[in-house]
């Protein structure tokens, strides 16, 4: 998955991002409201990390206008507030979720993949496509009995693909979402890592087709 983090305390942000690209996330930092914004001009997100204390700003006031905007990215708020009428009204201006902090790094993770469960309309962690099922958590592939583990990237890939299934992606679209904003990729590196999951696929009933011009999509035998 792709986060945006806007957090102005530099210590807890190097510490979040470093935490989730060991989990093998993409995750891009903004330390101010007006950073945030830019990133979210030029970039499609997963999911948003919001403080609410910044130096140019509330956070709430960007949330309001976030969801004013009609974004449905989905929001979970870091904040230091624990009275019960500041998190009312956060969830009240479109927060799908909040923290208080300080918290532990397992709790944000299980709330950042309940959220996303939420938007995706399912219950459960596990991404089911034909005889194909994808454990993001265990970042592992199952076809029939037997179980290949797959490295971060791949994982990230597959998991965009099986939650779109028969929707073409551009390569463009897969640099966006599979590298943060300050990486260094070249479109080659996403045959790669198509490539190694067309191998993976091999024995099941999903293929993934090149699309001439357009890019790949994930298809149903």
């Amino acid at each position: 998955m792709k986060y945006l983090l806007i957090e102005d305390n530099a210590e807890l942000a190097g510490a979040l991002c470093t935490r989730m690209r060991l989990d093998g996330h993409v995750i891009d930092h903004a330390g101010t409201l007006s950073e945030g914004s830019d990133f979210l001009h030029v970039g499609e997100y997963d999911l948003i990390l919001l403080d609410i204390m910044l130096p140019d700003g509330d956070g709430r006031a960007f949330l309001e206008h976030h969801r004013a905007q009609e974004d449905d990215t989905p929001v979970i708020v870091l904040t230091a507030r624990s009275e019960v009428s500041d998190r009312v009204s956060i969830l009240d201006l479109g927060a799908d979720d909040y923290l208080t902090k300080p918290f532990d790094h397992a709790e944000l993770q299980a709330r950042c993949r309940a959220v996303l469960r939420r938007r995706a309309g399912s219950a459960q962690t596990v991404i089911r496509r034909g005889d194909a099922a994808l454990d993001p958590v265990a970042s592992v592939l199952r076809i029939g009995a037997a179980e290949v583990t797959l490295r971060n990237r791949e994982l990230r890939l597959l998991e965009l693909f099986m939650n779109a299934p028969g929707q073409i992606f551009s390569k463009d679209k897969l640099v966006d979402r599979l590298f943060s904003y300050d990486g260094t990729v070249t479109e080659n590196a996403i045959e790669v890592y198509v490539g190694r999951l067309r191998k993976h696929l091999e024995p099941s009933s999903l293929t993934i087709s090149t699309h001439r011009g357009l890019g790949y999509r994930l298809d149903e035998g």
